[in-house]
């Protein structure tokens, strides 16, 4: 039995450049799974897994965006306690 694949079909965007951006700029333990989901993409490609390549691309972009969403979560929280220690040391 003989398998073509189309010359034309690429693999998924492995979202790398997203997970490495997430990891230094945001929250670094879900950027590190973000980048581990990113650089199986291409090998699972290359494997004739297509179905996992796409698998891992969309998680890698889903721990990406659970890096970004936790910094600002975890600079909010940051801020609101700046501002609360804040009003308590000045007596309020």
């Amino acid at each position: 039995m003989e398998v073509y694949i189309d010359p034309a079909n690429k693999p998924p965007d492995n979202n790398l450049v997203w997970a490495i951006v997430s990891t230094i700029l945001c929250c670094w333990p879900l950027g590190i799974v973000a980048i581990i989901k990113a650089t199986k993409v291409n090998t699972l490609w290359a494997q004739g897994d297509h179905t996992g390549a796409q698998k891992s691309a969309d998680e890698a972009k889903k721990w990406a965006i659970y890096s970004a969403v936790g910094a600002v979560v975890f600079s909010v929280i940051g801020i609101i306690m700046a501002i609360v220690f804040g009003l308590l040391s000045n007596g309020f």
